[in-house]
């Protein structure tokens, strides 16, 4: 039976629009068409945080971050130990980074930028081009010379990040309820400004992923899922760039999990782009409806973290209704033992190879050119930073990173007769799993096909076990190294000096 039930978009926090949303299926039977594949294992059996919990399996889990509450010690307490992706609340929006045209800000996205690479996490950007929170200039263009501000509002912002994120939401909430394009000023400008945007997105920055990011997009059957779908299946289909779609994933007002959310994952997959829950919250924090679109997202292995927007339930835009994974007190609530109980379920990625996505494609790697010797650096041809293991941790699982040069023992490599790649003489090089995306770490040398490693001659290190090339999204530092399908890019070459 359909229901319907209000639902409201976190993008602004000065002007919320009553929308509407209309589902199929309710909880119940969400949790049962994904019931077959759960299990539930103790949540202290694996990972204890719901970053590390994410990264076996090689996802994320992320939240949305306000530079206002850096100060606040408890908050920064919650969000460093837990999440290992972080999207700014607001500071990276249109009126946030450029309040006057030609005059960029970036301090409070910068703030939250170090923030969080200081820690070891990945970075979100949101959002570049949308209808809401425009500076008031942007808003009074109209026709060609607001496509022309957006074009350079795109280029001028990005141009500031350039290889330092994971992730830029390009366009935000572009379509209606029907399917339709949203009449907004940005959509008058002709229909072609979505590609637009990414085009010129792909120009800015070429080693950041491109996402389009909508709200009451989960369930495959509704009529707006279908409209999304469509345009990103049309891009792919002519080869405009974009690399992955953001669900945000609000449920609200007595509406639930729809039964066929993994399917609308696995098509939106299907079309060779990455799928992330990016503005996650549920009324009163359902245990069932978190289990089951955290269970959902790990079954479709294109399905590259998820994101909660915000930390305790007293940060959310929606607190009155108690949404988030902990209370105003930042204690967990049982919907965190239910999300980490289905991650740690997950385990080791063990997926076969997405569809590509269009890029460069290349040979095989070429064979093994590296000899064992002395300690030496992975130094990464695009980016000119040393692979390090930061805060030169020695703890079992610690991500390795990119980061500036310096000569310490924690960028010291050596290459062994056995293909480990060992640092501190008995820690070595070692994937978390062997799918797309799987994070590489530290670990006490095991012997395991996953901790073995081929230094080609054309650049790339290929996993023994994995058959995939060390990768990294960016460039900058804190920037994290996983494995990933060999491509021939530049962010895959390393060299050992």
């Amino acid at each position: 039976m359909a229901t319907s039930s209000s639902v409201y978009s976190p993008g602004s926090l000065r002007s919320r629009s009553l929308r509407v949303r209309l589902l199929i299926s309710g909880t119940a039977a969400a949790v049962a068409a994904l019931g077959a594949v759960m299990v539930i294992p103790d949540a202290n059996a694996a990972a204890s945080t719901l970053g590390a919990a994410a990264a076996q399996s090689g996802r994320y889990f992320g939240t949305a971050i306000a530079a206002g509450r850096l100060g606040d010690s408890a908050y920064t307490t919650i969000a460093g130990r837990e999440f290992n992706m972080v999207t700014a609340e607001n500071e990276m929006k249109p009126d946030a980074t450029e309040p006057q045209r030609g005059q960029f800000n970036f301090s409070s996205g910068d703030q939250i930028y170090n923030w969080a690479t200081q820690r070891g996490m990945k970075v979100r950007g949101h959002t570049l081009a949308w209808h809401a929170q425009q500076p008031s200039w942007m808003q009074s263009l109209s026709g060609s010379s607001l496509r022309q501000a957006m074009i350079d509002h795109i280029n001028g912002v990005m141009a500031h990040y350039k290889g330092k994120l994971a992730y830029w939401d390009v366009v935000n909430e572009a379509f209606n309820e029907d399917g339709s394009r949203r009449q907004s000023n940005l959509q008058a400008t002709g229909n072609d400004w979505i590609e637009v945007a990414f085009r010129t997105a792909r120009t800015a920055d070429p080693s950041v992923k491109l996402c389009y990011n909508d709200y009451n997009i989960e369930n495959w059957s509704y009529a707006k899922t279908q409209g999304v779908y469509n345009m990103i299946r049309d891009f792919k289909s002519r080869g405009v760039p974009i690399d992955c779609v953001g669900l945000q994933t609000h449920f609200t007002g007595g509406s639930s999990l729809p039964s066929n959310f993994q399917t609308t994952l696995s098509s939106f997959a299907g079309l060779g782009v990455d799928v992330a829950l990016t503005e996650v919250d549920v009324t009163n924090a359902s245990t069932t409806q978190y289990a089951g679109l955290t269970q959902a997202c790990v079954n479709v292995s294109r399905c590259v973290g998820i994101t909660v927007w915000g930390v305790r339930d007293s940060d959310s835009w929606r607190s009155s209704e108690s949404p988030l994974l902990f209370d105003g007190g930042g204690n967990k609530k049982a919907a965190y033992n239910s999300v980490l109980n289905a991650l740690n379920a997950a385990g080791p990625t063990t997926t076969s190879s997405p569809t590509s996505t269009g890029g460069p494609t290349s040979s095989p790697p070429s064979s093994p050119s590296a000899t064992p010797g002395g300690a030496k650096r992975i130094i990464g041809a695009q980016s000119g930073r040393c692979v390090d293991v930061p805060n030169a941790s020695r703890n079992n699982g610690t991500r390795v990173q990119l980061y500036d040069c310096n000569g310490q023992v924690n960028q010291a490599w050596t290459l062994t007769s056995s293909r480990q790649l060992t640092v501190y003489g008995t820690m070595c090089l070692d994937a978390a799993g062997s799918g797309n995306g799987s994070a590489v770490q530290i670990y006490s040398c095991s012997g395991q096909a996953n901790q073995q490693w081929s230094v080609n001659s054309n650049g790339t290190i290929t996993g023994v076990q994995s058959g995939r090339c060390l990768d990294v999204w960016g460039t900058g530092n804190g920037q994290q190294i996983q494995i990933y399908d060999c491509n021939g890019q530049a962010n895959q070459r390393f060299s050992l000096n």
